[in-house]
Order: structure tokens, then sequence, then C-alpha cells
């Protein structure tokens, strides 16, 4: 079973010291209780050969929950889903790249 508030195969930039990304307190709860629903799930067995899988996009640092299977690591479901997660991005890039500067008065 692998549930996590990280994903294992890549460190997301809110951890990196180039971009810090502070949590919340409440955010902080909120995602240790989202961990362990996941676990309960998974250690009921409910999703036979499948896991849930919570981890944090490392561009976006949204939460992401995914359902996988257990043996392949194949993504089933992912929740949001890539493309929406890149779109996040892409908006935000761009936002930056092209606010105005500040009017002189």
């Amino acid at each position: 079973m692998d549930v996590s508030s990280i994903n294992p195969g890549a460190e997301p930039a809110a951890y990196s010291k180039s971009q810090p990304h502070t949590v919340s307190a409440d955010e902080a709860a909120q995602r240790r209780r989202l961990i362990q629903a996941a676990k309960s799930v998974n250690d009921s067995g409910i999703l036979g050969r499948n896991q849930l899988v919570f981890l944090i996009d490392s561009q976006t640092h949204r939460p992401v929950i995914r359902v996988e299977d257990r043996e392949t690591h194949e993504i089933l479901v992912q929740i949001p889903p890539e493309y929406v997660l890149r779109l996040a991005e892409d908006l935000r890039i761009g936002s930056l790249e092209t606010t105005p500067p500040e009017a002189d008065t």
C-alpha cells in the first residue's frame, strides 16, 4: 500500500528552497485527514487490487487523489485530472507574464 502526503517519485516544488510554499495549519490538518481516509479505504480492501493515493502536485501545490493498481501502479482515475493541473499551471504562469507594471501616479 502506498499512501503518502507526497508523491514518492518526485519532490514537490513546495519543498524546494528556490520557491518556498507554506501550508496553513488548517490545510495541513485537512491533508492529514485525507491521508487517513485514503488509508482506511485501502485497509478495508473495498477497492480490491486498487488503492487510493494522495499526493501534492509539484507545480500547482494542489492535492491530488488517484485510484491506481496496487501492483502495476497504473493510474486508473485521478482527481483533478492531469490536464486540469497543467491548465491551472499554464494560467498561473501566463498571469505572471502578462501582469502589467504598476502605473506611475
